[in-house]
């Protein structure tokens, strides 16, 4: 919806995907890591497989983290390097904001919704299995860390007409923003970091 108001959009989930892909170093390292059994037979990156090791096992979480994050934020510099000139507004969807600790951003914006609809979501949507749902929201920040970091919070409990009328409001704000300054690391930090 912020895209349709004219944001350019960094998906940080889209990168990893990218960089997930057969014949990338971050696929490669991970298979070396983790081993042949999180390849699918289709030779690309069995999700579940991953998830069953890393949410299971906090240093392997850990492991995890190191091979993909330092790959990730190399490709958000390059992708903000690409707009940096032209003045228009960036939302970094990062759904592990809090965890990364990263700072800078001209504001925050949380998209929250409670923890039992987030793991509805997640089962009936993308087809989770319930355990693997409430593991994964188990290691991440909880609902009050995201919304203490924010400065705008929208509620994404409801329908999509009821998200849509939150987006007017929020766009406008945005458009109040200075851009941010990449040198400067404030705790208030436009980053979005979301549930499902």
């Amino acid at each position: 919806m912020l895209v349709d108001r004219g944001a350019v959009l960094i998906d940080a989930d889209q990168i990893v995907r990218e960089l997930q892909e057969p014949g990338q170093p971050v696929f490669e390292a991970m298979v070396d890591h983790f081993g042949d059994g999180i390849v699918g037979d289709d030779g690309t990156l069995n999700r579940p497989a991953v998830a069953e090791i890393v949410f299971n096992d906090s240093e392997q979480l850990e492991t995890l983290n190191g091979i993909v994050h330092p790959a990730v934020t190399e490709k958000v510099i390059e992708r903000l390097a690409a707009v940096a000139e032209t003045g228009e507004i960036v939302v970094q969807d990062i759904p592990l904001l809090v965890e990364s600790g990263r700072t800078g951003f001209s504001g925050v914006i949380v998209v929250d919704v409670p923890p039992e609809v987030a793991i509805e979501r997640l089962v009936t949507h993308r087809g989770f299995d319930e355990d693997d749902a409430r593991a994964r929201i188990a290691n991440q920040a909880s609902r009050e860390e995201r919304r203490a970091i924010a400065d705008q919070v929208i509620d994404n409990s409801g329908d999509l007409a009821h998200l849509e009328a939150q987006i007017g409001p929020v766009w406008d704000w945005m458009q109040t923003l200075e851009a941010a300054d990449p040198d400067v690391k404030r705790t208030e930090s436009t980053a979005s970091e979301s549930d499902q």
